[in-house]
């Protein structure tokens, strides 16, 4: 029993100083979501500034800008739901049916590596592909194309980014589908070319269903990403001229919010989406639960 409680007490130094950090830098600040509510002045401060209850938040959808962002942020957010499920899984199957390990380790190491680079990293890098002057508008040219300006293009840019964060994650992905796959019974798939059963018959009847669990559990919590349509890869590759087809909701918080110093407005649409995403997430776990048989708490 002292032992017991010997060793709770230094469970308990250990997390101390994560709990402090979470206090401080999550907890603290979430007090200032009562400028959602207020015409905030920074001179005055929360408490000396002027209380105009749900006035920010009617402003909000009376704007076509915040509008906008929304529905970009949908879009794009659940593009990129649909084509990170997709693509790993059909990229995870195809590996599967390698047989040289060198160059299936080898493809692995590929795809996985742009998950470790910053989008700063890879903005650039897709700058200077995606540029007039790059190596894929000069093979457009090279093909009697006319070349084309990807990064100010409200036709190109979301179709830019669903490609891109497909592509950075693809390898993280990956190696979720690939571990449902190790997990399946191998004398399932012995048995199956005892009765004759072909590759894509075992695919169908034995690895799909096997996989079953585990993409019902990566689709249901990715509905909480809903609204995330992800600040730091838009941030670093858009510009004024594709705000309206490239602004999502982090972005336009921050410009309004930090540049135009529309702190209220901010704070406003800030609290709204975060609310969005707690029932969001709530509905995806409780799917979780009920579909793919995952809990928490």
């Amino acid at each position: 029993m002292k032992r017991f409680k010997k060793d709770e007490i230094s469970f308990h130094i250990m997390i101390f100083p994560g709990i402090v950090l979470l206090v401080l830098f999550s907890i603290i600040p979430m007090f200032g979501i009562v400028m959602a509510f207020q015409n905030f002045i920074p001179a005055r401060g929360i408490t000396g500034s002027a209380w105009v209850g749900l006035a920010n938040f009617r402003y909000l959808f009376e704007l076509n800008e915040s509008v906008q962002s929304i529905i970009n942020t949908v879009i794009i957010a659940v593009s990129k739901i649909i084509a990170g499920l997709i693509c790993p899984l059909i990229f995870a199957l195809a590996l599967n049916t390698v047989r040289t390990k060198f160059l299936k380790r080898a493809s692995q190491t590929i795809v996985y590596l742009p998950f470790f680079l910053s989008w700063v990293i890879l903005a650039t890098v897709l700058t200077n592909i995606l540029d007039l002057r790059g190596p894929v508008n000069h093979l457009i040219d090279a093909l009697g194309g006319e070349r084309i300006y990807f990064l100010i293009s409200n036709t190109w840019f979301r179709p830019i980014l669903i490609i891109t964060d497909t592509w950075k994650n693809l390898g993280y992905n990956t190696v979720i589908y690939i571990a449902a796959i190790v997990s399946i019974d191998p004398t399932l798939y012995e048995a199956a070319e005892v009765d004759g059963a072909s590759k894509f018959q075992q695919l169908l009847h034995i690895t799909m269903p096997g996989m079953q669990s585990t993409i019902i559990l990566l689709a249901t919590l990715s509905l909480g990403s809903v609204l995330n349509a992800g600040f730091d890869q838009v941030f670093n590759l858009y510009n004024p001229l594709v705000y309206q087809t490239g602004d999502i909701i982090d972005t336009y918080v921050f410009r309004i919010g930090l540049v135009q110093a529309q702190f209220g407005l901010a704070t406003a649409v800030g609290l709204l989406r975060s609310a969005v995403g707690m029932v969001l997430i709530l509905i995806s776990y409780k799917l979780a639960s009920r579909f793919a048989n995952y809990r928490i708490f």
